[in-house]
């Protein structure tokens, strides 16, 4: 006799916060939603739990609006009726930063724990695919299983299911990441409304379970058959318990129990008596048509990408790197206002937000969380930027005499870098208060004499140097204990090549005066301009054609790269979430179109070309899209083409080499004036790979060019973070973005990198029409992109993808003054050594106290951090992501420690001082 199956049905509701209304308009019905679990809660024991999505945002949220009923959701979540986290949010996965991610499970945990505790499960309902290091991060939180909507099964338009292709043979699987690390993943395979609405009468009823039990038992390994009660904003089934009252009389073969995620997992695990089959690696559903995979979300709204970029990068690798120094030296570390910005900052990373896929109000008011949290991450390094500059002894500059200006610039990321930087310093200063008057203060400032100065670094070296005086300057000082102190400033801006700035660390310059100037120094100084067109350093030649593509010669390899930078533009007739090239349409390019080309700059230490082309595109698509989107045609089916209609597209490229760089600098500038349609900027790699490699969170991706036998989609677009990579074992190309997260490795016998600068569209897509003029992008738009070639093999990779790293973190600098301190000129505190491990952060614990950093291993091989601080330090230890448990690591903890480093392994180090 076959065992009683039971089927769990999970209360829930799917909360996007966002998505096709605004926030407010979710908001409210977010408000109404909890109004009534609360009142059921309180009313009937028979309605046992509800699962609240696995975003603790949303107790903030609904008590926003009711903080007079926290006692009553306080109590149920004490009683484990309501359950909630992990997360904060629930962020997509391939858009937001390892750190982000990190920052969402450590903030999610602490904010459970305010009520209870986090349910320890590992949910992504409606994640748009799944990256490879998830099994790993969840291990690392004490959560031994995911379950999870997409990546791995067939899901097509409006979330249907298809059968065929799939990579498990059951819901039920192994989940393998990349360092070995296994979860227990669980796939919503008729999607997490498949026990929705559950009818109370019934004849009803009959037909509902009919077709619901037989569903689920198709992919089930077990008798334990899990039902999904709710989806995207489903208001609570109260009537729930009488439903299930009316689905036991009708099958008693059956047990139907109001139950729980952790209710029911622990009734898998006992019920498994098979092999599950294992799935490795990313979750990207690879093994589908590709039609419905939603990858082309990665360059919708590509200003938001880009404003994402940067707010992460100034708080996980600038702000908490510096505000961590400021607390060695004694200041409060700010956790009150890491945590807002790191919260206002992930309010924008739920997949519908982030992914750049709903209505214009809702990435109107995105815009504004970016701003409002880099605006304090901006705050927090302006105070420790100070802290650390006033503490770096500079007397060794008064040797030069008058009014020497002293000025720290602050490497953040976890490599020595060298680079041009550009600092704004005050060549004199007069307060208002000091009485002059304001004719006769201005009057001084412009009179103060520039003549006669040059830049030192911290050995007293003249160091090549552009100085713009900045003229007349108003500005003003808000000290801690009084009112605050306006000024006039003579300012200028001092841009120069800083050399060999230490990991974590930093180097003092001043600008001096020198009577006797070093010219023979300055004349050593080479133009990096060696001919018409060409631009050289010691590593890297650019030659610019007539069409504006370039090649590039990586001497210390022997590689030449050409036809490089040629822009391609065909037309979308897709939406918000899948791109569609029109049918037949044949893509437009600059090859061949003579462009305008100028020398930009000149200096020892960069050179810079600019390249213009004058284009014309079509100005949209025809008007048979319009009535295709009313319609509500399935987008790969649509027939649209493009206008015949055309308008202006400038594009000013400019392409910059410093002296002593691996790499070459491009920046693009266009305003765009047309509608449905996609720009990307093309590098062909002319190198033998079947295979190439993507940033992505925490792991180098290693991808297949050639997709999988059932993909019919003719794009096979994929995400990237910080870059991607193609290389032929030898020799190499990396392919550095800021906020560009979205390329194709193209399938044109050249091995090409395409990356996408800007997508512009004019609707969300999905189950109905949602028009949104504004993801049509116009306007003005800027984009930032490094190439960096390598030779010598997969140590030669490594040192790239440092670089590319590196090209995501901005430098810091601060004036200071002359005085003594306890930062020699030249300084770290920390020093590690690994060619395989990337850094990845710097922060301080918040309960403890103690230093936080961590790295993970780039390779698929183990490997070894040679750590040294430079600090005091009690002891060293080894933890997890949650930075909760320790492992003490022997050895002497002032003298360093060497530790090996599993493949592909996140590593979390604490310090004690």
């Amino acid at each position: 006799m076959d065992k009683k199956r039971t089927a769990h049905l999970i209360s829930h509701t799917h909360w996007d916060r966002e998505w096709y209304l605004p926030y407010e308009k979710h908001h409210v019905r977010l408000v109404a939603l909890v109004d009534a679990l609360l009142d059921k809660l309180d009313q009937s024991e028979a309605f046992r739990s509800f699962y609240l999505d696995g975003q603790t945002i949303i107790l903030e949220d609904y008590l926003q609006v009711r903080p007079e009923n926290r006692e009553r959701l306080e109590k149920h979540i004490r009683d484990g009726r309501i359950l909630i986290g992990p997360w904060y949010i629930l962020q997509d996965a391939f858009l937001t930063s390892g750190e982000a991610n990190v920052r969402n499970m450590q903030i999610g945990h602490r904010d459970a724990k305010a009520y209870g505790e986090p349910a320890k499960i590992g949910y992504f309902p409606d994640t748009f695919g799944l990256v490879g290091q998830t099994p790993q991060l969840m291990k690392q939180s004490g959560i031994d299983n995911v379950f999870f909507g997409r990546g791995v099964k067939p899901t097509g338009f409006n979330n249907t299911v298809s059968d065929g292709g799939y990579e498990s043979s059951f819901s039920e699987l192994l989940w393998e990441g990349p360092d070995g690390s296994k979860v227990l993943g669980i796939l919503f395979a008729n999607w997490y409304s498949n026990g929705n609405e559950v009818p109370v009468d019934e004849a009803e009823a009959k037909l509902y379970w009919e077709r619901k039990l037989a569903d689920a038992e198709k992919y089930a390994s077990t008798n334990e058959l899990l039902f999904m009660n709710g989806c995207d904003h489903q208001p609570v089934q109260l009537d729930l318990p009488e439903a299930l009252e009316t689905a036991a009389r009708l099958y008693p073969d059956t047990e139907f129990v109001h139950s729980s995620l952790p209710q029911y997992l622990q009734s898998l695990k006992g019920a498994m008596d098979r092999e599950l089959s294992t799935v490795k690696g990313e979750l990207r559903s690879q093994r589908t048509d590709g039609w419905g995979t939603l990858v082309n979300t990665a360059s919708a709204r590509v200003y938001l990408k880009q404003m994402n970029q940067e707010g992460q990068a100034l708080l996980e690798k600038v702000a908490e790197p510096l505000a961590s120094f400021a607390h060695l030296l004694g200041k409060d570390y700010p956790h009150h206002l890491f945590t807002y910005a790191w919260k206002t900052l992930m309010q924008n990373h739920p997949h519908d937000s982030i992914c750049g896929c709903s209505v214009d109000e809702v990435h109107r008011e995105m815009v504004t969380r970016f701003a409002k949290s880099r605006h304090v991450a901006e705050a927090i390094i302006d105070d420790s930027k100070m802290a650390v500059a006033e503490a770096v002894e500079t007397t060794g500059f008064a040797a030069y005499g008058e009014d020497p200006l002293p000025l720290i610039a602050m490497n953040t990321t976890g490599w020595t870098r060298s680079g041009v930087i550009a600092v704004e310093i005050d060549a004199a200063r007069l307060y208002l208060r000091d009485g002059h008057g304001l004719e006769e203060t201005a009057r001084r400032m412009r009179a103060v004499d520039l003549s006669g100065r040059v830049l030192v670094d911290d050995r007293g070296r003249e160091v090549a140097c552009t100085v713009e005086d900045l003229g007349l300057l108003f500005g003003y000082d808000l000290p801690d204990d009084r009112f605050r102190q306006p000024y006039m400033c003579r300012k200028v801006r001092i841009t120069f090549r800083a050399e060999a700035v230490p990991a974590l660390g930093l180097r003092a310059y001043a600008w001096v005066r020198r009577a006797q100037r070093h010219e023979a120094a300055q004349a050593k100084a080479k133009s990096l301009l060696t001919g018409h067109r060409v631009m050289e350093n010691e590593a890297l030649r650019i030659e610019i054609a007539e069409d504006g593509s370039f090649s590039l010669n990586d001497k210390l390899s022997g590689r030449v790269y050409r036809d490089l930078g040629i822009y391609e533009n065909t037309g979308d007739i897709g939406n918000e979430y899948m791109y569609r090239q029109p049918e037949g349409e044949k893509p437009l390019t600059t090859q061949g179109i003579a462009a305008q080309i100028r020398v930009l700059e000149d200096k020892p230490y960069r050179a810079a070309l600019e390249i213009v082309h004058a284009w014309e595109i079509p100005a949209s698509a025809n008007e048979l899209l319009d009535q295709e989107q009313r319609e509500l045609v399935y987008y790969p089916e649509r027939k649209a083409q493009r206008a015949k209609r055309l308008v202006p597209l400038e594009i000013r490229t400019v392409l910059s080499l410093e002296a002593g760089s691996k790499g070459v600098r491009i920046e693009t500038k266009l305003n765009n004036q047309a509608k449905d349609h996609r720009l990307r900027m093309l590098f062909p790699t002319d190198l033998s790979a079947a295979k190439h490699r993507a940033d992505s969170m925490f792991e180098i991706a290693e991808r297949d060019n050639e997709p999988a036998p059932e993909w019919e989609n003719p794009s096979n677009t994929q995400h990237q973070q910080a870059f991607v990579e193609l290389g032929d074992g030898e020799a190499g190309l990396v392919v550095a973005n800021l906020g560009l997260n979205e390329y194709e490795v193209l399938r044109d016998g050249r091995n090409t990198i395409a990356v996408t600068l800007l997508r512009a569209v004019g609707e969300l897509g999905d189950w109905g029409l949602f028009p949104t003029p504004e993801a049509q992008c116009l306007g003005e738009h800027t984009f930032h992109l490094e190439l960096i070639p390598y030779g010598g093999g997969e140590q030669g990779a490594f040192a790239a993808y440092a670089e590319a790293y590196q090209f995501q973190v901005p430098w810091t600098a601060a004036q200071t003054g002359i005085h003594a301190g306890s930062i020699a000129p030249l300084a770290a505190p920390l020093r590690w050594e690994s060619a395989e491990l990337a850094f990845s952060s710097l922060k301080i614990n918040e309960e403890t106290g103690d230093m936080m950093l961590r790295w993970f291993n780039m390779s698929r091989r183990g490997s070894e951090l040679t750590f040294s601080p430079e600090i005091p330090v009690k002891q060293l230890y080894k933890t997890t992501i949650l930075e909760e448990a320790h492992f003490p690591l022997t050895g002497n903890p002032a003298g360093g420690l060497s530790l090996p480093v599993g493949p592909c392994e996140i590593v979390t180090i604490g310090v004690r001082g």
